[in-house]
């Protein structure tokens, strides 16, 4: 699958998130308003390597997406799956869209399902085997796995509470239970303590998403992602890891993971995150339920589920139609599709804006926009179109600058009414709308662009009061 991913890793475009991390990794630090080091890092790793080559941007999530599915393999095993039940194992999670999504773009979410099932597959090793020491691999999964985003956290939490629920209980007093926690705690702090310093923005961005604000957001999206995170076709094979992790006695021993993953949803649903946080757990569950699965059902038919579900998965979640006209029922079921296509036509359209602008103008104009997609499409493809710098209030971007005092004149881009501009600005004009030459549904095409004159106060006083964390 890591071979596949590769091969298609230069089809499209970058993602928003991709242009994002690129800006950040020019700012390296223990943590963002959104997201630890970890991502970042790996997108200024691929820069130092290969400037701006798409391909080699997205090699470690190629490279950890195989990862995942030779864990789910693994994890299998550890249940006492034979070949055959591993294979069902391992397919369900080489088509699975939480693993082919983020395996195809650089994300936070493909280091988190591979952590998160490294540590499960520790945590299987002891409730097989007993020995504690396994636990000190998954507190350094789990550890690392804070270094990139907080989700860990839930894992983590889950895991305890499965324990307590299910036992064995003895692994809660347990030294090197405790040292495992330990370790991951140490890993923790970094990331937490920019937070800290920095007024845990982190509390900001998750308010956000409970309200309903951005993609796979809302209580009902996570109920429905259950069913078709992973596909459609496995979801027998999860729900029958569930089952007998439930109520199997020879499943007793490892039954605090069909907990955990109850708990871990249960409180998805109830802080209002995204319905994928708790993906990894299901493909626990159906590393689980290969082995069942595979003992109750003939293998031609086996073989044609995962051929439809290969199939529904590579039209769905890889990019091999055409970018440029994506159907609208790829990116409904994958919205992360249409943001990898029109970034260059979007600064185009820029470009021929600030063309407009009359001379004088443009030496003390700077881009506005709404996201850090845009900001970061600005940065990358923007000096080649004689574009100024892009600013943007969104997450971190709010914390890599403001514009600078003589820059009076901007060129806006993402914020779809101009009634916030005017609070900004004395003059508010229409200056055309974004062309991507495409057909494919994404956030940016069409989206109005404003030319902005006469600032009603200094960058500084605006930024810090009202454009900062817009986005």
């Amino acid at each position: 699958m890591t071979v596949l991913l590769v091969a298609l890793s230069g089809r499209y475009g970058y993602h928003r998130d991709e242009l994002y991390f690129l800006l950040c990794a020019r700012h390296l630090a223990w943590g963002f308003v959104d997201q630890g080091p970890l991502t970042p890092a790996l997108a200024w790793l691929a820069q130092a390597v290969a400037p701006d080559n798409l391909v080699v941007l997205r090699l470690p999530s190629a490279l950890l997406a195989g990862a995942s599915v030779v864990l789910v393999g693994a994890i299998a095993r550890e249940f006492g799956a034979g070949p055959a039940a591993r294979t069902v194992a391992a397919a369900v999670a080489a088509i699975s869209g939480i693993v082919l999504v983020p395996g195809h773009i650089l994300s936070t979410t493909t280091a988190d399902v591979t952590l998160w099932l490294a540590a499960v597959w520790f945590v299987v090793r002891v409730l097989r085997t007993g020995d504690t020491r396994w636990t000190l691999g998954a507190g350094l999964a789990l550890g690392v796995g804070m270094l990139n985003k907080p989700l860990p956290a839930l894992l983590g939490l889950a895991l305890v509470a499965g324990v307590a629920i299910a036992g064995p209980r003895r692994l809660l007093r347990d030294r090197w239970v405790l040292a495992a926690a330990g370790i991951a705690v140490l890993f923790a702090l970094p990331y937490a303590g920019w937070q800290a310093l920095h007024g845990f923005p982190q509390l900001g961005v998750a308010g956000r998403i409970a309200s309903g604000d951005g993609s796979y957001s809302g209580r009902l999206s996570a109920l429905l992602l259950q069913l078709v995170i992973i596909s459609p076709v496995a979801v027998p094979v999860w729900v029958a890891g569930l089952v007998v992790l439930l109520r199997d006695p020879a499943w007793r021993r490892f039954r605090s993971l069909a907990w955990a993953w109850l708990v871990a949803f249960a409180l998805v649903l109830v802080a209002g995150g995204k319905g994928y946080y708790d993906a990894p757990l299901l493909l626990v569950l159906a590393a689980a339920g290969a082995v069942p699965v595979t003992a109750w059902m003939k293998r031609r038919w086996l073989v044609v589920g995962a051929a439809v579900a290969a199939v529904a998965s590579a039209v769905l979640l890889l990019p091999t139609l055409p970018g440029d006209r994506l159907p609208g029922f790829v990116t409904a079921a994958n919205y992360d599709a249409g943001e990898t296509v029109g970034w260059p036509a979007f600064t185009d359209s820029l470009a021929a804006a600030y063309r407009r602008m009359p001379v004088d103008e443009r030496a003390r104009a700077v881009i506005l926009t709404g996201n850090y997609g845009e900001a970061g499409a600005v940065a990358r493809y923007g000096p080649a179109r004689g574009l100024p710098r892009a600013y943007s209030g969104h997450n971190s971007m709010a914390d890599f600058g403001a514009p600078p005092t003589g820059a009076d004149v901007a060129l806006v881009v993402g914020y779809g009414s101009p009634a916030l501009l005017r609070r900004w600005f004395t003059d508010v004009r229409p200056a055309g709308r974004i062309d991507e030459h495409v057909t494919t549904d994404n956030d940016e095409n069409g989206g109005p662009l404003w030319v902005c004159r006469g600032l009603r106060r200094g960058w500084p006083a605006i930024w810090r009061t009202e454009v900062a964390h817009t986005g």
